[in-house]
């Protein structure tokens, strides 16, 4: 063999080595860290804020336009810290930012958020959760997407995704990676100047109903699931939105009370706020659940023969709050109270019912009770309740039947009252048809003892656009 061969043999034989040895999966062999370098922040232009980038879209607002844009100015930037995360698949094609990495109250800059919309996905592969970065405005635009104030590329009136062959034309990292320190805030504190930013909800559940459920596994599921959100502390309630591509996903919604770590959003339709979390590390639920005591001596049999309480409204003048035959008739929060209702057509009320909801009401929460006069169930035997429901697309709005042993009659001491629940009784649900009229059925209360108030509680979501409407009727209360 001549020289050259053993040679170009030796060669070949080395590479062929070096590529099987680099194709071995050890653990000894890492990948080394990515050193992202300094930013030449004059290089970028001049430094703008959030809120003179909200400011500009108000403007445009208050011109007629839809959208504000970027084009014609000199160099503007914003610095922003990354506050979502697709990791584990809850976003997608997005990065929200916020412009403070604390929940600390600075008026002369407050904490903001936007969403920047991007045509690229595994974006924390880049822009971690943290990490600081530079928004280069000039050619792009701000204006709203499903509810949001965004940040991507004019398109007629709208905002577009910024595509992926151009993004690191705008979108520039800093070397820093700072932690993040959520905003406490409780769900019924939570305002439209929170969207876009990280949030931490304390002494929070998710609703007894929905404790079957996964996060977003079900057949009912498309595209996202929502499951309720409630706090202990008040009657706040929210939707934990759960994209169906999350890695999460399937797995089984916690069981306990504690906190919860999110953005705090809209849903893709616009039509109520959303909860978003960015994996399961940011839910921290250990604590007791905080549900109401329940009644369930399930449903009866049969009906006694004498009638103690009832009312089919009918007496009553349509318009006009519920009152008389010993109602009390609670506006606990909002404008909204059970008033009496008639319609005919599609959603027909059964001559004269009554009705509550907050839809269109403006109100920022909506509470509303009707309670029964007092029943003496020592005093008698086999004692029912029953009534009839119907909804007008009840949406993120509900309605409860409660029952109070120590309230003591005035609306002063309702909130403070101990009120439990009769889950026997069924209500109507929004996914069942809107003009149908549902029975309760007979719920029997023999297991429980005392004199007892029962109680209609309407709750709206704070979405006066998305909460519904709920009809009451053929309410009777009845003994052996």
């Amino acid at each position: 063999m001549s020289k050259a061969s053993k040679i170009l043999m030796f060669l070949s034989t080395f590479v062929f080595i070096t590529i099987i040895s680099s194709c071995v999966n050890d653990d000894e062999y890492s990948i080394p860290d990515v050193i992202v370098p300094a930013v030449d922040l004059a290089a970028l232009g001049t430094p703008t804020t959030f809120a003179a980038v909200l400011a500009r879209y108000q403007q445009a607002l208050a011109d007629g336009d839809q959208i504000a844009t970027f084009e014609f100015d000199d160099p503007l930037f914003i610095t922003g810290y990354v506050v979502s995360s697709d990791q584990a698949g809850n976003f997608f094609e997005e990065l929200l930012i916020q412009n403070r990495m604390d929940g600390s109250d600075d008026m002369a800059d407050p904490r903001l958020g936007l969403k920047v919309e991007i045509n690229v996905q595994s974006l924390s592969d880049t822009y971690e959760f943290g990490r600081k970065i530079y928004i280069k405005l000039n050619g792009l635009a701000v204006g709203e997407s499903n509810g949001v104030i965004t940040i991507g590329k004019a398109s007629g009136s709208s905002v577009e995704q910024i595509q992926g062959y151009e993004y690191r034309d705008f979108v520039v990292r800093d070397p820093e990676v700072a932690t993040i320190l959520p905003k406490m805030v409780s769900i019924s504190d939570l305002t439209e100047a929170d969207e876009n930013t990280f949030v931490q909800l304390d002494n929070v559940q998710i609703h007894r109903n929905e404790l079957v459920y996964t996060f977003a596994g079900e057949p009912f599921d498309e595209f996202d699931g929502f499951r309720t959100l409630e706090s202990c502390s008040d009657s706040g309630s929210m939707l934990l939105q759960t994209s169906t591509f999350a890695d999460f996903k399937s797995i089984p919604l916690p069981q306990n009370s504690g906190s919860i770590k999110g953005i705090f959003t809209r849903d893709f339709g616009d039509d109520f706020n959303v909860f978003v979390i960015n994996s399961l590390g940011d839910i921290d639920m250990t604590g007791e659940r905080c549900d109401p005591i329940e009644l369930d001596c399930g449903l009866a049999s049969s009906v006694g023969g004498t009638n103690l309480f009832a009312d089919d409204f009918e007496g009553q003048s349509t318009g006009a709050l519920i009152t008389g035959n010993g109602w009390t008739n609670y506006i606990e929060a909002g404008t909204e109270g059970w008033e009496a209702y008639t319609s005919g057509g599609a959603n027909a009320s059964q001559g004269i019912s009554a009705r509550v909801g907050s839809f269109s009401s403006g109100d920022a929460s909506s509470v509303a009770w009707l309670i029964t006069p007092q029943i003496d169930l020592n005093a008698n035997t086999g004692v029912t309740l029953s009534f009839e429901t119907s909804n007008s697309f009840s949406d993120g709005s509900s309605m409860e039947l409660l029952f109070s042993n120590d309230w003591d009659g005035t609306e002063a001491n309702i909130t403070s009252a101990t009120w439990g629940v009769l889950p026997a009784a069924y209500i109507v649900q929004d996914s069942d048809f809107f003009g149908d009229w549902l029975d309760s059925g007979d719920v029997d209360l023999s297991c429980g003892s005392g004199t007892m108030h029962f109680a209609f509680k309407y709750t709206g979501s704070g979405q006066a656009d998305f909460d519904g409407t709920y009809e009451l009727d053929f309410v009777s209360v009845d003994a052996q």
